[in-house]
């Protein structure tokens, strides 16, 4: 069996990553169970309390291996992209923060990402915090122009010496115009020079196969991360869930907000779009599996599990 790296993952089975303990290894097997080899555990965005708490309750997984580290996905957003994130507790990016859920979570390593727009003032100082914690500065659910994006992947590169990530390519985030190109033309530019790395929720939702296509084409699997975005109800059946404090409903298959109506994460898991890409998408095997499993690891400094 070869190795996949889900680098963005909330959950499955009724829970949610950053509930209870016994919740998050629940969701944790059964991801494992279907042959993701190395998993980190994304929280949504939430007060700081919450996401103190939370990052207490994923902390023994991390540190008995069952799971790689933790995606912080907020609670700097932008709250016109915001998606299934809450926008009462959204905020401008406060360093503060950081060193608060680097203690929580007692060693270092345990906080691998963490998604942020950044166009909210504050945001340069955020990616000194996180590179200073060897946290990988991730950009998403941003309603920022081109030049905005690049500036901040450039800051993230000349800090780091390492690409920059981009969290779900094209979801979160104004659609690319031809006199509005936004974050996806930044993000695809900068990923061709080798500057950033692009995740893909390739769930035959969330993007459409022509445009998965176009990206592997355009830039290559070495510069593509293939991640689930797996919500509690995965490998659950349609009906009513909560994702963070909003509530979602599964129809078909397919998660969205009660209010609303926005994509509220994926309910497959990270083999399911590595299948998906090789039947659906006509990609060769071996650049999925680079894209699910060694640029991931590539792209959050860790190594993907044999």
């Amino acid at each position: 069996m070869r190795p996949l790296f889900d680098i963005h993952c909330h959950g499955a089975l009724g829970h949610e990553f950053g509930g209870s303990v016994e919740g998050n290894r629940i969701a944790a097997a059964h991801h494992r169970d279907a042959g993701t080899t190395t998993l980190l555990a994304s929280l949504v965005s939430g007060t700081p309390d919450t996401m103190e708490r939370s990052v207490r309750s994923l902390a023994p997984l991390v540190a008995d291996g069952t799971v790689a580290g933790i995606h912080l996905e907020g609670p700097f957003l932008s709250h016109e992209r915001r998606g299934a994130h809450d926008p009462g507790v959204l905020t401008d990016p406060d360093p503060a923060l950081i060193d608060r859920l680097v203690d929580a979570a007692g060693a270092p390593g345990v906080l691998r990402q963490m998604t942020f727009a950044p166009e909210r003032p504050g945001a340069q100082a955020l990616v000194d915090a996180l590179v200073a914690h060897d946290i990988t500065p991730a950009i998403g659910h941003t309603d920022a122009d081109a030049a905005t994006v690049t500036a901040t992947i450039g800051h993230v590169v000349e800090r780091s010496g390492r690409p920059a990530l981009v969290t779900h390519l094209f979801n979160g985030m104004p659609p690319m115009h031809h006199r509005a190109g936004g974050p996806v033309a930044a993000a695809l530019t900068a990923a061709a020079r080798g500057e950033a790395l692009v995740e893909l929720i390739a769930d035959g939702v969330h993007v459409h196969a022509e445009v998965v296509r176009m990206v592997f084409e355009t830039v290559g699997p070495q510069a593509i991360v293939l991640v689930s975005d797996a919500m509690s109800a995965t490998g659950l059946a349609d009906g009513p869930y909560r994702i963070g404090e909003l509530a979602v409903e599964v129809i078909d298959g397919v998660a969205r907000l009660t209010e609303g109506g926005s994509i509220a994460g994926s309910t497959t898991t990270l083999s399911g779009c590595v299948d998906w890409c090789i039947e659906q998408v006509g990609l060769a095997v071996d650049d999925v599996f680079e894209a699910a499993s060694s640029t991931p690891a590539r792209a959050v400094g860790v190594d993907a599990a044999p």
